[in-house]
């Protein structure tokens, strides 16, 4: 997989394919949009519905596949399940960070012996680190004495020290992780808010597209901004545009 410092703005667009209406619907979208996104991101809910199918399916219309696995198991397990995800050609997928550093360690391991065996490019692995479901008092009542932000920033350290690519996190820890881990390890921002659909948002704290790159985001998930737009492509080229914005305040990437 080429270099996040060469990828183009719209490679680092992924489209978050959560869709209820069946496999029609969601091979629906990638037609749609294949060519005006980088990824096409497959999470938990997908997968179980149509497994590998799914994946093929995307890649068979043209696109690539962020699987969203969120991989969380003893060391070989998740190992195999990462040389698994190689098998199938994805782009990038991701595990907790909070299996802990030997567990990653394999993980990257295995992925990068399957790439090479298949001769298959080595996928971007990335580790989840606090999930944004989760705030102080629930970390509290789980017995860690750090809160979200600094417990995330620990744990983007400890997968960067076990050779994971880079992290899932918010838009507002991607500029403390940027500080913490570097200007190469990569920082994917779900939750971003197409700037055509901020008017009238009842929410309080919400970040742009060119906001979340300014700040290091390398990749941002966007699901519902490009789904409802009247028009999904022309949104999702507006938020690509504002991503180039974001990548120019910061140098480049």
């Amino acid at each position: 997989m080429k270099s996040t410092a060469n990828s183009s703005p719209r490679e680092r667009l992924i489209f978050a394919l959560d869709v209820g209406g069946g496999m029609d619907e969601a091979l629906g979208w990638v037609e749609r949009l294949w060519d005006h996104v980088g990824l096409f991101k497959v999470g938990k809910e997908s997968f179980v519905r149509y497994g590998p199918e799914i994946v093929r399916q995307i890649q068979d219309r043209g696109g690539r596949v962020f699987l969203d696995l969120k991989f969380h198991d003893i060391p070989n397990t998740v190992a195999r399940a990462a040389e698994a995800a190689v098998e199938m050609g994805v782009a990038m997928f991701n595990l907790h960070a909070l299996g802990g550093r030997r567990m990653m360690a394999e993980a990257v391991a295995a992925a990068g012996q399957a790439a090479e065996r298949q001769g298959n490019p080595r996928p971007i692995l990335l580790a989840v680190t606090v999930l944004t479901s989760l705030n102080d008092d629930d970390l509290r009542a789980m017995g860690f004495t750090r809160g979200t932000a600094a417990t995330a920033i620990d744990l983007a350290r400890l997968a960067q020290d076990a050779g994971v690519s880079g992290v899932v996190a918010s838009a507002e820890e991607a500029a403390a992780i940027r500080a913490a881990c570097g200007g190469s390890f990569l920082i994917v921002t779900p939750g971003i808010r197409g700037s055509r659909t901020v008017a009238g948002d009842d929410q309080k704290r919400i970040v742009t597209p060119a906001g979340a790159v300014a700040d290091g985001a390398d990749y941002l998930v966007v699901g519902r901004p490009i789904r409802q737009a009247a028009d999904p492509a022309d949104e999702a080229d507006a938020i690509v545009t504002e991503i180039a914005a974001g990548l120019a305040l910061r140098g480049g990437g």
